[in-house]
């Protein structure tokens, strides 16, 4: 139930401890034929990793101060194909793209469109006697849990449970609330029934119909009556003046992307949330945790109302080219290389730095973008601008790296017999001919060099091959990373 999420998160203090045992173990008891170069390999990037994550501590003093909105729900996660079964949507033969879901050919459709490459993906689904029809059969579906879930929901757990004392933004029931840390303080108005989000997960590999998964992920879908509407941000905004937090995070804004809002409903939000962000001290830092995007209206206006009031940027290997693409034309792009190289990453990272920065140069409003997070399955990237308040950058990199394993395999125990490194032995910094190449050292895994004013750091990533669950993935990775940058 949603206790089991949260409790998930008390484990991590024993997780480092745990993770350096299983190494030991691994080595020691090694299945005959296994290639023991290829463990030794992974156990040293493990132990390596372990090491650079202890490099720096939470302040002994006192505990950083964090404000996270908005968003909050009830997950329930099943296997994907199974609840398509039970629920009788068959395989379409037409992969199309929807911006949200009317009916379930809609649903069919869309799903057999970003199932084939295991790109993630979130939609909203209109049709609400459809989407009751999906949480009715999804209690059917065996080995289905409940959760607690939402961006801000997500994120705060991570940070409460990493030191961080934090106020959240979130609408939330009595049941909700009672699951949170001693460290989260809510900042909402309460609702009895909890927006639920229906994730559907799927392994790599796996088969619907004619279609065959390049990798595990997601396809979420909801039919939100809260979130869309940030229902938390009065109470969150008169009380975060008295917390004073060091970082205010803000997400889930995808929850307004095709939602039927009536006329100046959204415009009239991100206005009041525009003026939260200009009003927040220079001294806080300010990150936005991107998402799904299809509403390039929407995209506009994030740009203008909350990305040039972020310091900070955290997003996946889709949500980069669709930032970008946004930036470079106005146009969306709605599915990317889901296991794109380094070098074309960092390459869109560094654009996506240079054309967020001269934008920002003409408004004597925004913030600098002074920090860069892209998360992929293969491994973190992070982007810190010299001279900027964000520290620790290599430690933070490589505890990124670690928290996508603990959270994917469910387990703050990193079992190298359960994970596998899919980055190259050595990777190009750029496309551009002649670009310089960087070798993994299993010894020293996390990558880090200057380029022109800022710092770049690169981490491989122990992917785990027994999947527990990739939702929310995005949110811990990002939340564990801020944490020892702040």
């Amino acid at each position: 139930m949603a206790t089991e999420a949260i409790g998930s998160f008390y484990l991590m203090k024993c997780g480092t401890v745990l993770s350096i045992i299983a190494v030991l173990l691994a080595y020691w008891y090694r299945a005959p034929g296994q290639d023991v170069h290829l463990d030794g390999r992974l156990d040293a990037v493990l132990s390596s990793l372990l090491r650079a994550e202890r490099k720096v501590g939470i302040g002994s003093f006192a505990r950083p101060r964090v404000a996270v909105g908005f968003g909050g729900c009830v997950d329930i996660v099943v296997d994907g194909v199974s609840l398509l079964d039970k629920a009788g949507v068959l395989p379409s033969d037409r992969p199309l793209h929807h911006d949200f879901i009317e009916d379930s050919e809609q649903l069919a459709q869309s799903f057999a469109y970003f199932f084939p490459p295991g790109a993630a993906s979130e939609r909203f689904v209109v049709n609400s006697t459809l989407f009751g029809k999906l949480v009715e059969a999804s209690r059917g579906v065996p080995g289905n849990r409940w959760s607690v879930g939402g961006n801000a929901l997500v994120m705060a757990g991570r940070m409460a449970t990493e030191g961080c004392d934090v106020l959240l933004g979130v609408s939330a029931n009595p049941d909700l609330a009672d699951v949170l840390s001693g460290h989260v303080t809510v900042a909402g108005n309460r609702v009895e029934e909890p927006d639920i989000h229906l994730v559907l997960e799927y392994p790599s590999g796996a088969k619907w119909g004619r279609y065959t998964s390049r990798r595990a992920n997601r396809y979420i879908i909801h039919s939100d009556k809260h979130n869309p509407y940030l229902a938390s941000m009065g109470d969150f905004e008169q009380k975060i003046r008295g917390f004073q937090p060091d970082l205010l995070i803000i997400g889930g804004l995808q929850m307004m992307d095709s939602f039927p809002f009536k006329k100046g409903e959204r415009e009239a939000l991100l206005r009041r949330l525009s003026q939260l962000l200009s009003s927040t001290s220079q001294d806080t830092g300010v990150h936005f945790e991107m998402a799904s995007f299809v509403d390039g209206l929407l995209l506009v206006e994030l740009m203008e109302r909350v990305v040039a009031h972020a310091d900070s940027l955290g997003m996946n290997e889709q949500e980069l080219p669709n930032l970008l693409s946004h930036l470079r034309d106005g146009n969306v792009t709605v599915l990317s290389d889901p296991s794109p190289r380094v070098a074309t990453v960092l390459d869109q990272m560094r654009e996506l730095y240079r054309l967020v920065n001269e934008r920002r140069g003409k408004s004597p409003s925004s913030r600098s973008l002074t920090r860069l997070h892209v998360h992929t399955l293969a491994f973190q990237a992070i982007i810190v601008a010299h001279g900027s308040q964000w520290k620790n950058t290599m430690s933070a990199t490589a505890k990124a790296s670690l928290t996508a394993n603990r959270h994917v395999c469910g387990s703050p125990d990193i079992n190298p017999s359960k994970a596998k490194l899919i980055l190259d032995e050595s990777f190009s910094v750029s496309r551009r001919e002649g670009s310089q190449r960087i070798m993994l050292q299993e010894t020293r895994p996390v990558s880090c060099w200057d380029e022109d004013d800022y710092e770049l750091c690169v981490a491989p990533v122990l992917v785990c091959t027994e999947v527990h669950q990739t939702a929310g993935g995005g949110d811990n990775i990002s939340a564990a990373g801020l944490v020892l940058q702040i």
